[in-house]
C-alpha cells in the first residue's frame, strides 16, 4: 500500500513514523480511502493503534505522521 519512514517532529521533538501511499496506487479514490482511514484511526484512542497527527499532500504525494511504535 505505502512506505513507511521514521523520521522526528522537528516542531514537538520527537520521533514519528510517517507513511506514504504508494505512487502506484495513489488514484483519487486511494487518496481519499487513504484520508478516511487517516480520519477514522485519529479517532481511536488505544495502546495497541498509533496515534494519527495529521494527514495531507505534497507535490502529488499522500502522507500521515503517525506515532512512532519500535519494533522487533
Amino acid at each position: 500500500m505505502g512506505s513507511v519512514y521514521r523520521a522526528t517532529d522537528t516542531k514537538l521533538n520527537r520521533p514519528v513514523a510517517i507513511q506514504f501511499l504508494s505512487d502506484d496506487l495513489a488514484d483519487a479514490a486511494a487518496r481519499r480511502r487513504f484520508q478516511l482511514e487517516a480520519q477514522l484511526a485519529s479517532s481511536l484512542n488505544h495502546p495497541h493503534i498509533v496515534t494519527v497527527y495529521d494527514v495531507g499532500e505534497f507535490d502529488a504525494s499522500t502522507w500521515s505522521p503517525n506515532s512512532w511504535m519500535a519494533g522487533r
